[in-house]
């Protein structure tokens, strides 16, 4: 049966605005840039600024809230407004006081007239697939395979592998193409763009990628037929590194061996992803923050040259005075337009208040970070990391541990020392043998340091990487030193092995 009956229940819901704000925190500073960039498309009362205009110092009469859409009166009671607005303002107010930011380190003319601007270059390459179909096209082809090989050349995967399996390709063919096709015609097609360059695309496994790369090379030596072999028929052994089956197997000598390593070594596993690799690395990395040091002091600055400054069109406010002289004998359709002009006032001024908002939010945590690993960002040395997660900022600055968060993720920063993922200097804590805390980032740069100076023809075990670190003073479980190894992608002993 239903029934009807009241019920209270407090709620804790986001105004409008807080939203805003905590979108655009979470947004780096190309992502806001492109937002910025859409904001002022969309309403045409912002408008990049020239000539700032202070919104505070607006009179009643040319303000958005000194008018009402009511068809009787287009004037607002004063109080009920700004309670209201005290009701609904996401303000940081009360934990941050303006005049510890300069404001020339939030927007963005925080440089002189003199100092040179700059801009992101976008470059744009070709994609794997375009490359590929280009080659073809050169080629004569009957229609048949040309559709065939089209298909191949669509579902490879970015390195240039074809994940797909052949009747998977020929069920593709019958239903999109409405074209029957055999398994003989598949491969036929196949074999045409695994021919393609470059070498080893179109591959459906590792092993037949640097099979394809081997067969085509054209200045084959006694090292690239030995190398061809040993993929051939000892690719299991050579993966694993089980060199000394290799030898046994093959009958050849350990210099042998080690030439043919070398020519496998040479080769591209990755074929597809050389396609558009110089507009790939050609992506720079914005960073947010800019740290330098000056003096021994460290001083922190956002990066907001390629964000505009932001105002309220001034033909909207003055539209906005001409109404309110003559609110009694406007007609209907005046009417609607000031209430149009007033709702895109109000949207403008509330982004450009969160875009305020966001920079005061990104500076303050971004100082108490630089506050807290302080002897980091004066040396550089990652063993002066001090254990810091969200929470030990979060109490520092009095917001919330997801807005912290929020600057955290995809935010970088730009020190004397490089670019870094703002993300990557939190970490939690491990107790030395004199129970001091330290970083379980200053170990893993140790872990790091220790197998890089290995001797690769006998790498380190984890068991033996346990008793290196406790001999410097680092207590930590061989399975802890198994998870550090794989979050810095290092292999196991046995596939770290060299001749």
């Amino acid at each position: 049966m239903l029934h009807q009956r009241q019920q209270q229940r407090l709620l804790q819901k986001l105004s409008p605005q807080q939203v805003l704000v905590m979108r655009l925190l979470q947004q780096p500073v190309l992502s806001l840039e492109q937002r910025i960039k859409q904001e002022i498309e969309d309403n045409p009362a912002l408008e990049e600024a020239d000539d700032i205009i202070d919104t505070d110092e607006i009179t009643d009469e040319t303000t958005p809230e000194s008018i009402d859409a009511d068809e009787d009166s287009f004037t607002d009671d004063d109080d009920d407004h700004n309670e209201l607005k005290a009701d609904n303002e996401f303000s940081y107010e009360d934990y941050l006081d303006p005049d510890d930011i300069p404001d020339y380190k939030l927007f963005s003319n925080n440089r002189s007239a003199d100092d040179e601007a700059w801009e992101t270059p976008v470059v744009s390459g070709v994609s794997s697939q375009e490359y590929l179909l280009a080659q073809m096209g050169v080629q004569k082809i009957p229609d048949i395979q040309f559709v065939i090989a089209s298909t191949i050349i669509g579902n490879l995967d970015e390195n240039g592998y074809l994940a797909r399996e052949i009747p998977a390709l020929i069920n593709d063919l019958a239903f999109n193409q409405n074209i029957e096709v055999t398994e003989e015609e598949v491969l036929q097609a196949l074999m045409l763009v695994q021919g393609f360059d470059p070498p080893g695309i179109a591959a459906r496994s590792l092993q037949e990628c640097l099979l394809l790369q081997l067969t085509h090379k054209p200045d084959r030596t006694y090292s690239t037929d030995l190398a061809e072999v040993i993929v051939r028929y000892y690719f299991d052994e050579f993966s694993k590194k089980h060199y000394d089956k290799i030898l046994q197997k093959a009958h050849i000598s350990e210099e042998e061996l080690k030439e043919a390593i070398e020519e496998i070594t040479k080769l591209n596993p990755k074929p597809g992803f050389i396609i558009g690799e110089e507009a790939r690395s050609s992506q720079y990395v914005v960073p947010d923050f800019l740290v330098s040091l000056n003096d021994g002091e460290l001083e922190l600055n956002l990066n907001s040259r390629n964000t505009p400054e932001l105002s309220i069109n001034r033909e909207y406010y003055s539209m906005l005075r001409e109404y309110n002289k003559r609110k009694k004998k406007i007609s209907s359709t005046e009417k609607a337009a000031m209430t149009f002009i007033k709702q895109k006032i109000d949207s403008a001024r509330g982004f450009i208040d969160a875009i305020r908002q966001r920079q005061e939010t990104l500076y303050f945590t971004m100082k108490a970070i630089l506050d807290y690993q302080k002897e980091y960002f004066q040396t550089g040395d990652e063993t002066r990391l001090k254990p810091m997660i969200l929470k030990d900022i979060s109490n520092k600055v009095g917001l919330d541990i997801s807005t912290v968060s929020r600057v955290a993720n995809s935010k970088y920063v730009q020190t004397p020392f490089g670019t870094f993922l703002l993300k990557s200097f939190f970490s939690e804590s491990l107790q030395n043998s004199m129970g001091e805390e330290i970083s379980t980032r200053e170990i893993k740069k140790i872990l790091n340091d220790i197998v890089e100076g290995e001797n690769k023809s006998s790498p380190l075990t984890d068991e033996e990487l346990e008793e290196i670190l406790q001999k410097k003073g680092y207590t930590i479980a061989r399975r802890t030193i198994a998870k550090y190894r794989k979050q810095l992608r290092i292999p196991v002993a046995r596939l770290r092995k060299e001749l």
